[in-house]
């Protein structure tokens, strides 16, 4: 009967169907060839949203538009620009700089990436750098608007594993920066190597300006993870203060937005968030019905088979995780693999806030693997350029990435993770 399921599944994706209805099919087929009660299908559907934590979701999403649309990304770039300018290729490291900048206000991978592209990329191509390989950075620098919280992924995790978003969000931290560094470290290397030029000069004054300037994007990290982790409210209640907060200075301190600009990034945001709920809500089912078959367990055993050595399972593991981020989106492959790969970790004796940043990480790197890439395509519809220029110069980039994943996955304790 898993037989099936898989079949079916990997069937509806190949006709195109989108992967929401494809997971809820295949788990409906599949539960009524064994004679389950159909009935089961609305209330796992129902359970598996049926989380106060998942609250966060819109409100994040919402909260990341809003930051997005207005002159915030724009402060931030600027900011960025008078700290690492001066630098040989500082217009890469602003790139990073940016992207972490952001990272910490969107918990989005495309919204960070369309942010700092759109107001990147203008002046990146203007200094003559090479225009795939600017979109290709920005596209990785996506890439860490998951894992520096706050973070939507974290707080899918965390609700299908049942830990704390919280301490999800303060191990997200030092991974998030450690991934800035290595694409920083190679976008620096690849400067000197084409002769690029520097940036802005460095001035204690421009850094004082722009700081100023930015200091209400800035504020947005700490206001939510100040008060999260201070214990003045929850995660959930810190998405929608996040909003409350994102209105106040695009409506009222830069009024870069009007009301008709906020109707139409609330529809916006709605949108994104029926999609994300209802790829959770039929993943429910999924969940559900390969729990109920033992097929985790039955997994884990066969893995445990193959080797008993851990830094070789763990391999594989990462192995499967990058592979999975290559075909399914980031949310829907979280659902899926949760389930079936956190009983066999646990077996390790690896702990599972750890190995939500490894799942975390690995799918983070998914939205730079084509064919589903959303980080390549949102750069691809910023900078004109065909996808295939901006693939092939992401490889550096990649690699960087995979080697902070294997950081997080073999030494933990240097990013202040428990192994």
């Amino acid at each position: 009967m898993t037989a099936l399921l898989f079949v079916l599944f990997l069937l509806f994706m190949l006709l195109g169907v989108p992967i929401a209805l494809a997971i809820g099919a295949s788990a409906l087929v599949a539960l009524h060839a064994q004679g389950v009660p159909l009935m089961v299908l609305p209330q796992q559907m129902f359970q598996g949203i049926n989380s106060f934590a998942l609250v966060a979701v819109p409100m994040f999403i919402l909260a990341g538009d809003l930051m997005a649309q207005g002159k915030v990304s724009e402060k931030l770039v600027a900011f960025a620009d008078s700290l690492f300018g001066f630098l040989k290729g500082g217009l890469s490291i602003v790139s990073v700089g940016a992207g972490m900048f952001f990272a910490a206000i969107s918990g989005s991978g495309a919204a960070t990436t369309a942010a700092v592209g759109s107001s990147l990329v203008p002046e990146l191509r203007k200094k003559g750098y090479d225009p795939a390989s600017a979109a290709s950075l920005i596209a990785a620098s996506g890439t860490i608007g998951v894992v520096i919280p706050p973070s939507v992924p974290m707080i899918i995790y965390a609700v299908i594993a049942q830990q704390s978003v919280s301490q999800l969000f303060l191990s997200g931290i030092l991974p998030g920066i450690a991934m800035g560094l290595g694409l920083a470290t190679i976008a620096i290397v690849q400067a000197y190597r084409r002769h690029y030029p520097r940036g802005t000069a460095f001035s204690p004054a421009t850094i004082w300006r722009t700081f100023r300037s930015a200091s209400w994007g800035l504020m947005t990290p700490v206001i939510i993870l100040g008060g999260i982790f201070s214990g003045v409210f929850t995660p959930s209640e810190a998405a929608v203060v996040a909003v409350n907060y994102a209105l106040l200075v695009s409506l009222f301190v830069y009024r870069d937005l009007g009301l008709a600009d906020v109707y139409r990034i609330l529809i916006r945001s709605a949108i994104t968030t029926s999609v994300i709920m209802l790829v959770i809500a039929t993943s429910a089912v999924l969940s559900w019905t390969l729990s109920s078959w033992q097929v985790p367990g039955a997994i884990a055993q066969a893995v445990l088979s193959l080797s008993t050595d851990p830094y070789v399972i763990m391999l594989l593991v990462v192995a499967v995780i990058l592979l999975t981020g290559v075909f399914i989106e980031t949310a829907s492959a979280l659902i899926i693999l949760t389930p079936v790969l956190l009983p066999l970790v646990t077996q390790l004796g690896i702990d599972p806030i750890h190995f939500g940043l490894i799942i975390v990480v690995g799918l983070a790197i998914g939205m730079i693997t084509p064919p589903v890439a959303i980080n390549l395509y949102v750069a691809s519809s910023v900078t004109q350029l065909p996808l295939e220029r901006i693939t092939r110069a992401i490889i550096p980039y990649l690699l960087g990435l995979i080697a902070v994943l294997l950081l997080v996955v073999y030494v933990p304790i240097l990013l202040g993770l428990s192994g």
